[in-house]
C-alpha cells in the first residue's frame, strides 16, 4: 500500500555489530565510560521527510553526506507492527555517536521515505532483510539485518519497555557501519526484496 508518514520517526544508533565494534574504544571514554545498556534513539523531525523520487537539498556548506540505508517498523498500535518501509537516514558526517546533534541529522529533507508500506506477512522475516545501496547505478553497500545487535522484535520490546510507540510511529532498525558518502547530483537507490525501491537525488540548495 502507498505509505504516508503520520507519526514520529525514531532512529536507532549502534544496532549493527560492525558499528558497535568500530566504536567500542570510544564507549569506555568519558563521559560515558561504559557501553550503552538500552537502545539509543533520536528523532527525525517532520521537516526531514522526503518522499520517494524527491530531490533532497544539500546545503552549500556541506560537501558530502552519509547515506543511512535502513528499514523502519511502522506501528499499527502500541507494540504491534503494521509493516515495514524503506528509509534513507541522511546525516552530515560527525563524531558524536551517543547524542547526534540535530544540526547534523535533521536538516530539511534528510530522510528519504519509501513509497510503500509492506505488511509483515508479505515482507518476510526481518532477520532475512537485505538492502542494496546504489549511487548513480553503482552498488556501494549491502546491508544484512541478520547482523543486528537487537533483532526487530527485541528492539521493539526493549524500546516499548520504557516508552509507548503510537499508531503511525516509525522505529528504524539502525544503519550499518561503512555508510557510503554522496554529493550533490548523486542519485541514491535503496532496494530490498519484497520491500521495493526508494530513490532520491541530492540537489544543490537553492540560493536564498
Amino acid at each position: 500500500m502507498t505509505y504516508v508518514n503520520t507519526g514520529t520517526v525514531y532512529g536507532t544508533l549502534l544496532n549493527f555489530r560492525a558499528e558497535v565494534a568500530a566504536l567500542a574504544p570510544q564507549m569506555n571514554e568519558a563521559p560515558y565510560k561504559a557501553p550503552p545498556k538500552a537502545p539509543i534513539l533520536y528523532i527525525k523531525t517532520a521537516n526531514t521527510w522526503s518522499p520517494n523520487g524527491a530531490g533532497i537539498p544539500l546545503p552549500k556548506s556541506v560537501a558530502k553526506v552519509e547515506v543511512g540505508a535502513t528499514i523502519g517498523m511502522v506501528m499499527k498500535a502500541p507494540g504491534e507492527v503494521a509493516g515495514y518501509v524503506l528509509l534513507n537516514d541522511l546525516s552530515i558526517p560527525h563524531g558524536s555517536f551517543y547524542r547526534p546533534p540535530v544540526k547534523f541529522k535533521n536538516l530539511d529533507g534528510f530522510l528519504g521515505v519509501g513509497p510503500k508500506l509492506v505488511p509483515p506477512e508479505l515482507a518476510g522475516d526481518p532477520e532475512t532483510f537485505m538492502l542494496e545501496v546504489h549511487i548513480n547505478g553503482e552498488l556501494v553497500q549491502t546491508v544484512e539485518f541478520a547482523n543486528l545487535v537487537r533483532s526487530a522484535p527485541q528492539l521493539l520490546a526493549d524500546v516499548t519497555s520504557f516508552m509507548t510507540l503510537q499508531a503511525g510511529d516509525v522505529l528504524m532498525l539502525g544503519c550499518d557501519a561503512g555508510r557510503p558518502l554522496a554529493q550533490s547530483g548523486d542519485r541514491i537507490d535503496i532496494s530490498a526484496k519484497n520491500l521495493g525501491l526508494l530513490s532520491n537525488t541530492l540537489v544543490a540548495e537553492a540560493a536564498a
